[in-house]
């Protein structure tokens, strides 16, 4: 399922490096060393409450460890100075959970939040560089609806297209399903899909849909009680002895069959 391009370097776009996590006083990651290899789209797993969400900000900077390193394209996040850390902030889109969209303005305005803040491009090339993310993610024409007006499907992909407005390669995806119908999830993961193949993106997805984890999922990174049991491909994970991950999808199996 990777897309094995031998164009591809080997280094990684983000990685943790023994990772400790603590709310105040709580652990909640314990130890946690991670790669995010190019090309790729690794899915983080885990029951609720076992940090997915939490290493998620870790690797996008809006969590600082207790112990260990944050790298992001090869520089340590927390060494970085404010310009520096802008420069990287532009080479990654996030896609929160909720979509996180701003209400009052149109689907076009969203996705130009990142062009206006990061970049001196002139509004006649936002307004097309705007239409071309959004027919990126199947939403030609729909640039002056509303977050109100738009289905949930809808809304994540504009959150998606948003992401992407400044072309960066490495993205990080919130349980991007979260709240869809089978078929919306389906054609959402198929964009995804779509994206890391023609466009050579990287990508970063938290998510307990099993079927989509089947779907999209080159690798798997298993977290259980803040420390990461378990990395490989998913055909390793479907057939792992290690038990809390041989039990998640033994589980989802079940649910999904009953």
């Amino acid at each position: 399922m990777t897309n094995n391009s031998s164009n591809i370097p080997n280094e990684p776009l983000a990685r943790v490096t023994n990772l400790t996590a603590a709310y105040q006083d709580r652990v909640v990651l314990e130890n946690v060393s991670l790669d995010v290899i190019p090309g790729e789209i690794l899915v983080i797993l885990g029951t609720s409450g076992c940090g997915k969400t939490t290493l998620l900000k870790h690797f996008i900077g809006l969590m600082k460890p207790a112990e260990g390193n944050v790298e992001l394209f090869g520089e340590d996040w927390w060494l970085l100075d404010e310009p520096e850390r802008e420069s990287i902030i532009q080479r990654i889109g996030v896609l929160f959970q909720n979509g996180a969209l701003l209400g009052s303005r149109s689907m076009g305005a969203n996705v130009a939040v990142p062009l206006e803040q990061h970049t001196n491009l002139p509004d006649t090339v936002i307004d097309r560089v705007v239409k071309m993310k959004l027919r990126k993610v199947g939403l030609r024409g729909m640039e002056k609806l509303l977050p109100s007006e738009l289905s949930g499907g809808m809304r994540k992909r504009a959150a998606l297209a948003r992401a992407m407005a400044l072309d960066p390669p490495l993205i990080f995806c919130d349980e991007p399903s979260a709240g869809l119908d089978p078929a919306t999830t389906y054609n959402l993961d198929r964009l995804l899909l779509d994206l890391r193949d023609n466009l050579g993106l990287t990508m970063v997805v938290v998510t307990h849909e099993t079927a989509s984890i089947r779907r999209i999922a080159d690798r798997i990174a298993f977290l259980d009680e803040g420390k990461l049991i378990f990395t490989g491909p998913l055909e390793d994970a479907l057939t792992t002895d290690i038990e809390p991950v041989s039990e998640f999808f033994k589980m989802a199996g079940e649910s999904v069959n009953s």
